[in-house]
């Protein structure tokens, strides 16, 4: 199969020794919105850098449709938009004219590439500030405009470097909603570095958890939830728990227990009561992305 992310072992070391990514093997389809996620340092930007030809790996190799970024950069760029956290445009012109020369430098058509760039900023709420040099620009509207830029061209695959970044909570929303369009209905492959996870899990359909340049685990959430935990999540304020009952003191008059299924809880609920206690709420859930990252990160701690 012609993936269209693929890394093979990947490995980079600089200078020094410091291995920044460390044999890590991925396979993206078409349509996948892939969250790479970890906190900084986890080796997210490196490996982005070495998908985009930015650097040239040390061991292992990477793929975009088949491309090699390292061999070949011109025609992995053709098919790849990118949008890193610090966006890199021209103060000096507009937001307009900013798309229309970075859409010229990817071969479009003048008026082809006029409307592209209207569309664009009518999506992303620019359509106000596209007569704005880009000096005058706010850090979210920035990185607005550095989205449009990256999807000029109409890439196959978006590497999305904290794309969310300084974006108020509206704007972000209407980033989330635009990257999950682009995966359903253009099956445009969006690789997606963040350390936030709650955002992550929103948007994602399928993830890669990193630490110090590793792959601790990678596949849907199930998959994930199933490698850490089974069963879900009960949590209850009330006034007292059953002692006998697991229940674990999160803060006081909140506390949290693992079941195997939700049918537990209406017995539970009347074992509170029973015991004489008051309950405020409860509620069931399987563990959340970001509980399962930390649960992996533990395990191997313990076993280091």
């Amino acid at each position: 199969m012609n993936w269209a992310v693929e890394l093979r072992e990947l490995s980079k070391e600089f200078p020094g020794g410091k291995r920044a990514v460390d044999s890590v093997s991925v396979r993206l389809e078409p349509g996948q919105v892939f969250g790479f996620l970890g906190p900084n340092g986890a080796g997210k930007t490196t490996t982005v850098k070495l998908l985009t030809g930015m650097l040239s790996p040390s061991g292992g190799g990477c793929g975009v449709f088949g491309i090699d970024p390292a061999a070949e950069p011109e025609r992995a760029h053709a098919l790849s938009g990118v949008v890193t956290e610090h966006a890199q445009m021209y103060d000096n012109l507009t937001g307009l004219d900013n798309l229309l020369f970075y859409g010229a430098l990817f071969g479009l058509e003048s008026a082809a590439c006029r409307q592209r760039a209207q569309t664009l900023l009518e999506q992303l709420d620019l359509r106000d500030a596209a007569e704005k040099k880009l000096g005058a620009y706010s850090t979210g509207m920035r990185q607005r405009l550095s989205l449009a830029r990256a999807m000029m061209h109409q890439p196959k695959v978006l590497f999305l470097d904290e794309p969310t970044s300084g974006l108020d909570p509206e704007s972000a929303q209407n980033v989330h909603r635009m990257i999950r369009s682009l995966a359903e209905e253009q099956g445009v492959t969006v690789f997606l570095c963040t350390h936030q996870l709650r955002y992550a899990q929103e948007v994602c359909t399928c993830y890669g958890l990193m630490d110090q340049g590793r792959l601790l685990a990678q596949g849907t959430l199930a998959q994930l939830r199933a490698q850490v935990s089974q069963g879900v999540r009960v949590e209850a304020r009330a006034s007292r728990v059953p002692p006998e009952a697991g229940w674990r003191q999160i803060e006081p008059g909140r506390y949290a227990v693992q079941v195997e299924s939700e049918e537990a809880v209406p017995q539970m609920v009347r074992d509170i009561m029973s015991c004489g206690g008051d309950l405020y709420h409860i509620s069931a859930a399987p563990p959340s992305l970001e509980e399962v990252y930390f649960a992996l990160t533990e395990r191997k701690e313990a076993t280091a």
